[in-house]
């Protein structure tokens, strides 16, 4: 699924999630200090990285600033015991992606590198008909007009799209959108699906694709307006 860079030298963290990782379908490099990380970043080999901060040899945040400065637009999830919300700002300034606080869910953690390894293989536009999606902007259109979707409908719309005429579980979509952070029921899915449904009707006047209900299961995005739900 993808090539990831395992930066973490504890083997007490390291060693499960590589192999949960694996299991999950990717490739794992596993590296122990910044300057290796760096260096295997750098080769351009590699899809995402996983970090730790507290790296020896060179720190976290300095893998990052070096790979920002070279032009890599690599995907980077910060994993580490700094949590604090400075911490968090100056993570994400220096160019991280993504920031998981140590204790961590090995399914949470996963549910992320999913999540950045989908947008980074989502091409820059995609149609459904008379649905445009525009990944890079976030922008969605029917035809000429515009959608305005909230940023958990469009993550919905996107999934939906990116698996055109499959059944997606309710608990795939909690999954892959909420990023493992939702224990609730399916409730708050089925609100954001319906209120997609009513933009795209209201804005498409009958030329949207249409997300049908599968009984039981979940949600397929459908091209054809017959599609319906069942």
């Amino acid at each position: 699924m993808a090539r990831v860079i395992l930066a973490e030298d504890d083997e007490a963290i390291n060693e499960p999630l590589a192999r949960a990782l694996r299991r999950d379908g990717h490739e794992v490099a596993v590296v122990s200090s910044g300057t290796t990380a760096l260096e295997v970043a750098a080769a351009g080999v590699a899809d995402l990285m996983v970090l730790d901060l507290g790296l020896p040899g060179m720190d976290g945040l300095e893998v990052i600033r070096s790979l920002r400065e070279q032009g890599s637009k690599m995907p980077i999830i910060v994993v580490t015991a700094r949590t604090s919300d400075l911490d968090f700002v100056v993570g994400l300034d220096a160019g991280a992606d993504d920031y998981v606080g140590k204790p961590f869910r090995i399914d949470v953690l996963l549910a992320r590198v999913r999540a950045l390894v989908r947008r980074g293989s989502s091409p820059a536009t995609i149609r459904v008909g008379e649905l445009i999606i525009e990944s890079a902007a976030r922008r969605v259109r029917v035809g000429d007009d515009e959608v305005n979707l909230t940023p958990k409908e469009y993550d919905v719309l996107l999934l939906l799209s990116q698996n055109l005429g499959k059944v997606m579980s309710r608990e795939q979509i909690m999954k892959e959108i909420w990023r493992g952070e939702w224990f609730g029921g399916s409730k708050t899915l089925d609100m954001h699906v319906s209120g997609l449904r009513r933009k795209l009707a209201e804005t498409g006047g009958g030329r949207e694709p249409v997300i049908g209900t599968v009984r039981g299961v979940g949600f397929r995005l459908e091209e054809d307006s017959a599609a319906g739900s069942g």
